[in-house]
């Protein structure tokens, strides 16, 4: 079973075990049994990760795959307007594009406090040894103003 099947099903079970649990609480309440009171706690918190979970089910969206695109780790992020990305030594030039254009997909309208973000992919030249200086392979503008991006690649 996948994560996201999972997910689905969670609201379902918490239901069901919060509906038994109410019904074996109203038993307890009946008969006067001691357990009253901790049942009716396990049937509030299973109703809440009922509703808990389908609130997160709602919200939950699966990233965005582009054939082509190849992952590349997050290196700078600053939250507001500028993501760069770290490709290997042998990242083919033919991936650059799809790359970009799968990072900026993935990226949600809220997560930014800027209008516009640049998604930067980087390689590291080596000049020395033990010395490195960083080359931008693409580039990419994404704007959250009318949703749409703007590709420049720079080889």
């Amino acid at each position: 079973m996948s994560f996201f099947e999972l997910l689905e099903s969670t609201p379902k079970i918490f239901g069901v075990i919060g509906v038994i649990l109410f019904f074996i609480t109203l038993i307890t309440f009946f008969f006067n049994f001691s357990l009253k009171f901790r049942l009716t706690g396990a049937t509030i918190f299973s109703f809440l990760l009922s509703i808990f979970s389908w609130a997160f089910l709602q919200s939950y969206s699966e990233n965005i795959k582009i054939e082509g695109a190849i992952y590349v780790p997050t290196v700078y992020d600053n939250g507001s307007d500028l993501i760069i990305t770290k490709a290997d030594k042998d990242f083919p030039p033919e991936s650059i594009e799809p790359t970009l254009n799968q990072i900026s997909a993935n990226l949600k309208k809220g997560s930014r406090s800027g209008r516009k973000v640049k998604i930067r992919i980087r390689s590291l030249e080596k000049i020395s040894e033990g010395v490195s200086k960083p080359v931008v392979i693409g580039e990419v503008e994404k704007s959250f103003v009318s949703d749409t991006s703007l590709n420049k690649n720079d080889d």
